[in-house]
């Protein structure tokens, strides 16, 4: 049912050795048949909360959360025996980068092969004409000869497709699409998030999508979260997001984008000062505070968390109407 919450994360957590807190507390949901959109420079913790979530960590990660649930299942008590036997099936990613996820030394057919074989026991010959098929639902011409080619076979738009084919083969609920247009030129880009949602519409399937750019998030987000410094600082429906955007970083990215008719030529662009800071184990206050134009010694301490009229919250010492009361 289209609505219904699918996967709940709150107070997600995220440790590499006593030196980086890579995710602190973040909480997000998402539902059936939407698209949810976490959005954040790079190095805020995007692609760390998604791993955490499919529990593919690196060695040396260490997960924790208040609740971490899809379908009503508890993730955090699976064994790595269980979790393997949903990832791919139930749940499935699509990694930033195609050429480094799929194997240089097998075929594009036997790696989506490999796919429903494992979770659905069917036949190689049954498992290639699946993956055939869905080779021409997500574009690509000639599946049958694409099977036999290798991913060095493949041009950047073609792997791509070829990675969101491999995440449908068993009919997931919930699909993670880490930057799924990041390597790719404007055209492409624009075909794969169309692809995208035209499969979301057709198969009902609930997306986790995680990008930079807040064109993309504009065109395809159901609700969007503002990740900073491994916290989500804002989230909200989309179109109340970029209507009244609230946290001084979520106004920040939006100030950072050019308007067309507004930006006038020879004029610098925004931007927002200083990076994404590395944060320890035991950190307080408020991560963005030293980027903040608006921030005194009070954001170094416990930030309140504001729930706006519906669903909007948003992380910050700062009331609401902040910027009209400047």
């Amino acid at each position: 049912m289209t609505g219904e919450t699918l996967l709940e994360v709150e107070g997600l957590r995220v440790e590499f050795g006593a030196s980086v807190a890579a995710v602190r507390g973040a909480s997000l949901s998402v539902a059936r048949g939407q698209t949810h959109c976490l959005v954040g420079e790079s190095g805020c913790g995007k692609s760390v909360s998604a791993l955490a979530i499919m529990n593919l960590l690196a060695r040396g990660g260490r997960r924790g959360a208040d609740k971490l649930s899809f379908a009503g299942i508890d993730l955090r008590g699976m064994s790595d025996r269980e979790m393997a036997r949903l990832r791919g099936d139930r749940m499935a990613m699509i990694f930033q980068e195609p050429m480094t996820s799929l194997n240089p030394a097998y075929t594009v057919g036997s790696q989506m092969a490999e796919v429903l074989r494992r979770h659905r026991g069917t036949s190689r010959r049954d498992a290639l004409d699946r993956a055939a098929e869905l080779l021409g639902r997500v574009g690509i011409t000639a599946p049958g000869m694409r099977l036999g080619q290798f991913p060095h076979q493949l041009s950047g738009g073609l792997r791509q497709r070829v990675m969101i084919a491999m995440a449908l083969m068993c009919d997931p609920e919930l699909l993670i699409a880490d930057e799924p247009t990041t390597a790719l030129d404007v055209t492409v880009q624009a075909q794969i998030l169309r692809l995208l949602a035209g499969l979301q519409r057709d198969l009902g399937l609930a997306i986790l999508l995680i990008t930079h750019d807040l064109g993309v998030v504009a065109r395809v987000a159901h609700r969007v979260s503002v990740m900073y410094a491994g916290e989500v600082v804002e989230s909200a429906a989309t179109a109340d997001l970029f209507a009244r955007p609230t946290h001084p970083y979520t106004r920040g990215l939006l100030e950072c984008v050019p308007v067309p008719g507004k930006v006038k030529r020879d004029q610098p662009l925004g931007s927002i000062p200083g990076v994404v800071p590395k944060v320890s184990p035991g950190f307080t206050g408020c991560g963005f505070r030293d980027r903040c134009a608006h921030a005194n010694e009070i954001c170094a301490g416990d930030i309140p968390r504001h729930r706006t009229d519906g669903d909007h919250e948003y992380l910050c010492r700062l009331p609401r109407d902040w910027a009209h009361a400047a």
